[in-house]
């Protein structure tokens, strides 16, 4: 396999459950992992795109975030539902309007 295409990094940043900030991995950003994981094998496109876990995006307030590079295409409050739509654009160089973050919130909580 060579070099990925695209890349994906989901926040798997932990907080303290009562921490205003909150954080992706309390609101589930390690399924949303895994189902990326998922939905890339099935799809075939593992050779394509590559995934991982990253640490704080600071977007908190709009977690689970994930970041597909060389896009530099910032997707915010990503479930589990949301993940073939996002490979699916990814695949077609398209980009899932829906979830993108505002420029004026990347990066800023």
């Amino acid at each position: 396999m060579g070099r990925p295409q695209h890349h994906i990094f989901i926040c798997q940043n932990e907080r303290d459950p009562e921490n205003p900030r909150g954080s992706c991995l309390n609101k589930g950003s390690k399924d949303v992992l895994k189902c990326f994981k998922e939905t890339i094998i099935k799809a075939g496109l593992r050779d394509r795109i590559e995934f991982d876990g990253s640490t704080c995006m600071d977007c908190c307030a709009v977690g689970p975030a994930v970041v597909v590079y060389p896009e530099n295409v910032w997707y915010g409050n990503v479930t589990v539902e949301d993940v073939p739509a996002i490979v699916e654009a990814i695949a077609n160089g398209m980009v899932v309007d829906r979830l993108l973050i505002p420029d004026e919130q990347v990066r800023k909580s």
